[in-house]
């Protein structure tokens, strides 16, 4: 391999290190574990995936790029990434290869320079926070669920070894009427 071609890989595979450490989604599932006690390592195989899918690859088309790291999102950090991002970073990457093959080197470089300042000014945190009214709600909502799974006369019990022929026949249920209750259920009752 000759200098200036492997100077162009080598800085192909730096910019794919700048664009995926500036990515949200990546740097939330390697901070938060979503890979395992290897995911810093995943990380770091990931971005030699990469840089290896486009020189195995001709004229590899965004779409493709797309469901690439879609892939590797999902089979090593399971994680699906539907924010938004994830055209972003296939259409960059895209661009830095076709500039690393055009010989485009140094404006490659300004934009890892760019990257680089964008990931040093701050780092994507998954630290989700509730306000107290959302906490409050949060609980309310919870024991409304729980009182609403509760089942009247749930003690009677028939047993599952009596057979078939041996069990009386239930008597015929009476109409069921419908009451709208004030937060929008429909509650059902027997009438007596």
């Amino acid at each position: 391999m000759d200098a200036p071609l492997q100077t162009a890989r080598e800085l192909f595979t730096e910019a794919v290190r700048a664009v995926l450490e500036t990515w949200p989604v990546l740097q939330i599932a390697v901070d938060n574990g979503f890979g395992g006690v290897y995911s810093q390592q995943k990380a770091d195989w990931m971005v030699d995936a990469v840089q290896q899918y486009f020189h195995q690859n001709a004229n590899l088309e965004q779409c493709e790029v797309e469901d690439f790291l879609a892939d590797v999102m999902n089979n090593e950090f399971d994680t699906v990434v539907d924010d938004g991002s994830l055209p972003q970073v296939s259409l960059q990457v895209c661009q830095l290869f076709t500039q690393c093959q055009q010989g485009k080197l140094s404006e490659v470089r300004g934009q890892i320079s760019q990257l680089s300042q964008k990931k040093v000014t701050g780092r994507a945190k998954a630290t989700p926070v509730k306000a107290p009214a959302e906490e409050e709600e949060e609980s309310e909502e919870e024991e409304e669920g729980e009182e609403a799974m509760e089942c009247e006369g749930g003690t009677e019990r028939t047993s599952s070894t009596v057979p078939t022929t041996e069990q009386d026949p239930l008597p015929p249920s009476p109409p069921a009427s419908r009451e709208p209750e004030d937060d929008g259920w429909t509650v059902v009752r027997r009438k007596k």
